[in-house]
């Protein structure tokens, strides 16, 4: 299985709040020294990061039904998948993770700073969403090479594809390489800074919206505005 290497990270204060479900701008006025506390958990928590991404390709070889069908073998299906990949010539299924060092980290600071651990935490949140976008940015690029398109990123979870469905067909798909995360009964990825996500990639793909729109989120999330912008 072919792993991205050398993927730079950035992580700023403001991914890091983020990360903790806060509004950075708010909280800078509210309470200037959690956005310290950022600063802080980002030079002790980023050396604990394993930044790990490893993925497989699928050729495609038809459409039925809302499933792919792979060449050689396996298959992905969900409305969501079916309406953004089904003109795609390759298909990419990625898993990245970056390892539970700073989890287990934020977990042994919980008993004496609450706070700081959740910062610890946010950390490990902007850090796998960071790896996550330049495995994207790469794989793009890859396609771009080539004269093709890539599709957004597609992970279990979104509107039309839910985490019972989604996660273990990915886990499937990779079931026959040395994985480093697991998936428990309940769906849950060990290390929880995970991410899982498909890309496909062609030239005839059409580039259709952006990942908020099919985040179940949508509707309440108060960070479409940041990602809306450019990458």
């Amino acid at each position: 299985m072919p792993v991205l290497e050398n993927l730079e990270l950035h992580i700023d204060a403001d991914a890091v709040l983020r990360g903790q479900g806060a509004d950075p701008a708010i909280l800078r006025l509210r309470r200037p020294a959690l956005a310290n506390l950022a600063e802080q958990a980002i030079q002790e928590g980023l050396p604990l990061v394993e930044p790990n991404v490893i993925f497989k390709t699928f050729p495609m070889q038809e459409v039925r039904h809302e499933r792919l069908i792979f060449a050689g073998g396996g298959q992905l299906s969900g409305k969501l998948i079916a309406h953004h990949l089904a003109q795609a010539r390759l298909v990419h299924v990625l898993l990245c993770s970056i390892g539970d060092s700073l989890e287990r980290y934020a977990e042994e600071v919980w008993s004496t700073s609450a706070v700081y651990s959740l910062a610890l935490d946010g950390v490990g949140s902007a850090a796998v969403e960071a790896l996550a976008n330049a495995a994207c940015r790469r794989l793009e690029d890859l396609a771009q090479e080539q004269g093709w398109k890539s599709s957004i990123p597609l992970s279990p979870g979104m509107v039309d594809w839910t985490v019972e469905q989604g996660q273990p067909q990915i886990f499937h798909l990779l079931q026959d390489e040395p994985l480093q995360v697991r998936l428990s009964d309940s769906y849950v990825m060990q290390p929880r800074k995970s991410l899982t996500m498909v890309v496909g990639v062609g030239p005839n793909l059409d580039m259709v919206g952006r990942t908020c729109d099919y985040c179940n989120l949508r509707d309440v999330c108060r960070y479409q505005t940041y990602y809306a912008q450019p990458a």
